[in-house]
């Protein structure tokens, strides 16, 4: 039986579907060795250096869990004993606020609350009285809340440490403890992030379909994004392309903002995460990227205007309420990205506005890299531009293309 240990890590970023690659890319620039891009993220091995660096400076990852334990368990008393052998304590204090989630996959044990719960009792077993555990329920186990029993015995034994002043997302919350039984093989991971990564702190203000700031980071680097030349986004919505490109093109740090779940573990390392905070200060820029985004809805492009100034990234972007009819291309070329509407945004007509778009591109942009976030390959086709093979991805629970002309 594998279990954690507080020096080596066995790690685990999980990536939006479709976008492990991009994850996995960032992980060689922070100098991992051989990460390794599975479904649904990037497995890789590190110290609490690496820990920290991926939760503060990824800006593809969702979340970074680290592994606390693998083993076989086909019948609960066996879930039970071997889960709470491992070492806890090494990583989570006695009180502090803990959820467990669970998924379970061709298992003899198939019920995923019953999972949570004995999870939840081993560790409240191995760390003793007064430990906060609350299994979170299934979707199916929510639909019949009243025939599962809850455990949550926080009795506020442990005070976690005051956030770092000025964080905009100041409670981290209970550390989250990832469950999954897969032909009987139990997996075991805490969440460090607490909050999900693309939460960066910036965006209050909404519009229609955001766009997470993951997936949008992740395009912008699958698009080969120069800082050195001109974006445009014509759709800019709540402002993520345009924000994140401009946090990237000044080297500033997505986590910087936030509060990280690892923070309240038992081994943090003051001295190393002032370390990795200093580093990601002091690795930022003053360099004044073009960036220029607009949309039709005056409401869209007050909310992104607010969301820059909160990144702190306001005098980098050019704001402009337009219809896309008025869309003039910077000087060029440059980089035009954008997730187009599709759906309910844009009624029971898309693919006119899709031909309107292409039209206007070949018009106006014939020298510059057009990257789309399409409702489906179809409306795609409709711009009528030379698209290379597209990037499949989730976004909003539905499987979208994005894609792009050749680079010029």
């Amino acid at each position: 039986m594998s279990s954690l240990t507080p020096s080596r890590l066995s790690l685990f970023a999980v990536s939006p579907p479709g976008l492990e690659h991009l994850t996995r890319a960032e992980l060689f620039a922070f100098g991992i060795n051989q990460p390794r891009a599975v479904p649904g993220g990037v497995e890789f091995e590190g110290f609490l250096s690496h820990l920290y660096r991926v939760n503060l400076c990824s800006r593809t990852a969702s979340r970074v869990l680290v592994r606390a334990g693998e083993f076989y368990a086909a019948a609960f008393e066996e879930l039970h004993r071997k889960a709470s052998a491992l070492p806890w304590e090494k990583f989570l204090r006695p009180g502090a606020p803990v959820t467990v989630r669970a998924t379970c996959h061709k298992s003899k044990l198939y019920h995923s609350d019953g999972v949570a719960e004995r999870i939840a009792d081993a560790i409240h077993d191995r760390l003793g009285p007064g430990t906060g555990i609350e299994p979170q329920p299934s979707k199916e186990g929510r639909r019949h809340k009243d025939r599962k029993e809850e455990i949550n015995t926080n009795l506020a034994s442990f005070a976690p440490p005051a956030p770092f002043r000025g964080s905009r997302l100041e409670n981290a919350g209970p550390t989250g403890i990832v469950v999954r039984l897969d032909h009987d093989l139990c997996t075991l991971s805490l969440d460090s992030s607490g909050e999900h990564l693309h939460k960066r702190g910036y965006r209050l203000a909404t519009a229609k379909a955001p766009l997470r700031e993951t997936i949008a980071a992740a395009l912008l680097l699958h698009a080969a994004y120069d800082p050195a030349r001109p974006l445009l986004d014509p759709f800019c919505g709540a402002g993520t392309f345009a924000i994140e490109a401009a946090l990237m093109a000044r080297n500033i740090a997505p986590g910087l903002h936030r509060r990280f779940a690892f923070i309240d573990w038992v081994n943090f390392d003051t001295q190393e995460w002032g370390e990795q905070l200093k580093r990601a200060r002091a690795g930022a820029n003053d360099s004044a990227p073009a960036i220029f985004a607009s949309d039709r809805d005056e409401g869209a492009v007050a909310a992104a205007t607010a969301n820059a100034a909160r990144a702190g990234v306001a005098a980098n972007i050019q704001w402009r309420v337009c219809p896309l009819s008025a869309i003039e291309p910077p000087p060029g070329p440059g980089l035009l990205i954008g997730n187009l509407p599709y759906g309910k945004r844009v009624g029971d007509s898309p693919r006119n506005l899709y031909a309107q778009f292409g039209k206007i591109v070949r018009a106006k942009f014939s020298n510059w890299r057009v990257g789309i976030l399409a409702g489906n390959m179809s409306l795609a086709q409709a711009t009528g531009l030379d698209f290379e093979s597209p990037l499949i991805l989730e976004n909003g629970g539905l499987k979208v293309p994005f894609v792009q002309t050749p680079q010029t």
